[in-house]
């Protein structure tokens, strides 16, 4: 006589039928759908014996349940991503959701694209613009006035100091150059003014590379400087660099010349 395999819960004969062992127990179909079937997270129905189900973090699914939350994409065989307030997402909709945006159209930037970071800001890399110019900074240095970033040609055309005398710019500066991260400090002044004639002058310094080019000697005095070379008299060209000075105008001289104005 063949012994009796019964359904936990029916007590049906399960000898040729199909059956589910459900904590150590075999439990028909019958009842394994209406007493032991998981409830999919998603639309909340029994997932039942003849169903496909998947599971993740004691969470269950029908497959054709488990999509993106955003764009629906089936996430069966796809790389996805569980948010904490229980969506699935795939993983381009996750970075869109939870990715850093650029400063300057404010769309995400996605993981693996060009991008440059400065200052725990990120911009993509076309997004990182001069101020000025408005064309993209991309690998090239570039300086910061306040919020507004510059590349080197159009800070020093709008800031860097000029000589007093010639008027001419830097014509080369070193600036910092590091990809995808990177950071100045703005030393460069602005300005300019006529200083009223002064017979008695103070003294006055000479410092090197201050703004005037790598290498260059520059000559400073009440908030002005010059090329050392265009320090000289306006009447006999004395170099006047760690000499006494007579200033009219724009003009500087000598002592003597000075004296016979």
């Amino acid at each position: 006589m063949t012994e009796r395999f019964d359904c936990y819960y029916c007590r049906d004969n399960l000898h040729g039928k199909k059956y589910i062992k459900k904590d150590e127990k075999h439990v028909c179909t019958k009842c394994f759908d209406k007493l032991c079937a998981n409830t999919c997270a998603e639309c909340r129905r029994p997932i039942g014996a003849d169903a496909k189900e998947l599971n993740h973090k004691n969470r269950h699914w029908h497959e054709d349940c488990f999509r993106c939350a955003k764009c629906y994409k089936p996430l069966a065989n796809e790389p996805f991503s569980a948010r904490d307030d229980g969506k699935i997402m795939c993983g381009k909709c996750g970075s869109r959701e939870d990715g850093n945006r650029c400063q300057a159209c404010y769309k995400v930037v996605m993981p693996g694209t060009q991008n440059v970071e400065y200052k725990k800001k990120v911009w993509h890399e076309e997004c990182f613009t001069c101020f000025e110019c408005k064309q993209p900074i991309r690998s090239q240095s570039f300086l910061n006035k306040g919020d507004d970033i510059y590349c080197g040609p159009c800070h020093d055309k709008k800031f860097a100091k000029k000589c007093f005398h010639c008027k001419q710019a830097p014509t080369h500066i070193v600036y910092m150059n590091m990809p995808d991260i990177i950071g100045w400090t703005d030393a460069l002044g602005t300005g300019h003014h006529i200083l009223p004639i002064t017979m008695l002058t103070a003294p006055h310094t000479i410092s090197h590379n201050t703004g005037f080019g790598h290498g260059t000697n520059v000559v400073n005095y009440e908030g002005h400087s010059w090329h050392e070379y265009c320090f000289n008299c306006k009447k006999c060209s004395l170099s006047l660099a760690n000499k006494r000075f007579v200033i009219n105008g724009e003009n500087i001289y000598c002592p003597d010349c000075a004296k016979k104005l």
